[in-house]
């Protein structure tokens, strides 16, 4: 085993030792000290390029409250994405703020600009006048797997630099975000999140961000969820190059799911999965195309969509009011129905909740 070449000679002796006198706790032993290696070594990593985030809203960041030293207004954490001061957080954390400030892990508090933000996928970036700040990349969450190891890093309650970890628990989630839309390909982790970890990494054995932590289940226990780094990194760069996203939309709420082989044999299929339809919005451009729950959607205009992913990306500004085809699975019948997306409504303000038309 790897880890143990970091040992010196006396400590081998006493893990052999243990090993030889503990039976089958011996075995376990050894299995603690390689995840330990693979945690801190993953926190090493990505630990230096995560910072707190303090918010103050309204008249907390004027007047009788502009003291800096004044209690904010809210507070999540964040991560940078490029040397040159670019970082990712959540839309909830900065939404509505006229001040906002940020705390590296090297002691620095420095302002921050917001750049943009999507309360669609509870996703925005700010950035610092600051050059050459420790930064992470963001991985791919099309390989995470249930099952593999889930370190979230952040400032829960305020305790900055907090690490937990835990395994990746389950793929392809729902959740509604404060926009009321349904933010899809979501990952569920047991990494324990509390008020504060919001927009902070969660990153694998490897030190890669294959997740941006968002919520949490408050009256269950070990259920948190995280948006997929492949959502992050196309809404990040579109952020960053137009500072919003305009969307078009069909009015679905969907998920990733396998094709019946035989199926894709019969039609010849170029994919082996597509988005099921779990649910279709009231007068909205899919309930007037004709789409109906439990459909599977496998192209917008003849281009596969694969996964929601797709989807989303395909749903772009240009789409608007303009007449196209989705392609469907009902049943075991392959359908091509005419539908013409129609804008994403933008959130005006912060406020409650409400019903998506996406």
């Amino acid at each position: 085993m790897k880890s143990a070449s970091t040992h010196s000679p006396q400590d081998v002796g006493v893990i052999g030792t243990a090993i030889e006198g503990s039976g089958e706790f011996g075995a376990d032993t050894a299995l603690l000290d390689a995840y330990s290696v693979a945690v801190t070594g993953a926190v090493e990593k990505v630990a230096p390029a995560v910072v707190h985030i303090e918010v103050r809203t309204g008249s907390e960041a004027s007047g009788s409250r502009a003291d800096p030293n004044a209690p904010a207004g809210g507070s999540g954490s964040g991560f940078f994405i490029s040397p040159d001061g670019y970082l990712v957080t959540n839309s909830h954390v900065v939404n509505g703020a006229r001040e906002i400030r940020v705390f590296l892990a090297d002691g620095r508090r420095l302002a921050a600009d917001l750049v943009g933000e999507d309360p669609y996928t509870d996703l925005a970036v700010l950035r610092i006048s600051a050059d050459e700040v420790p930064y992470v990349t963001l991985g791919g969450s099309d390989k995470v797997r249930p099952g593999q190891v889930a370190i979230a890093i952040g400032s829960p309650m305020g305790f900055q630099q907090t690490v937990t970890a835990g395994i990746v628990s389950g793929l392809g989630r729902s959740l509604r975000a404060a926009s009321g839309r349904l933010i899809d390909n979501i990952i569920q982790t047991d990494a324990a999140l509390n008020p504060g970890n919001s927009g902070g990494p969660l990153v694998n054995s490897q030190g890669e961000v294959i997740g941006v932590n968002t919520a949490i289940i408050r009256p269950a226990q070990g259920i948190c969820f995280a948006i997929a780094s492949d959502t992050a990194r196309w809404v990040v760069g579109l952020l960053i190059k137009d500072s919003r996203i305009t969307r078009s939309a069909i009015g679905v709420a969907g998920q990733n799911v396998p094709l019946l082989r035989k199926l894709v044999r019969h039609y010849h299929i170029a994919q082996d999965t597509g988005v099921l339809v779990a649910g279709v919005e009231p007068d909205s451009p899919a309930s007037r195309a004709g789409l109906q729950p439990g459909d599977i959607i496998l192209a917008l205009d003849d281009v596969p969509t694969p996964e929601v992913d797709r989807l989303h990306q395909l749903l772009t500004a240009e789409r608007i009011g303009v007449k196209g085809a989705v392609t469907i699975l009902r049943n075991v019948e392959r359908i091509k129905l005419a539908i013409i997306p129609q804008e994403m409504a933008p959130l005006a303000q912060p406020g409650p909740a409400r019903q998506p038309a996406t």
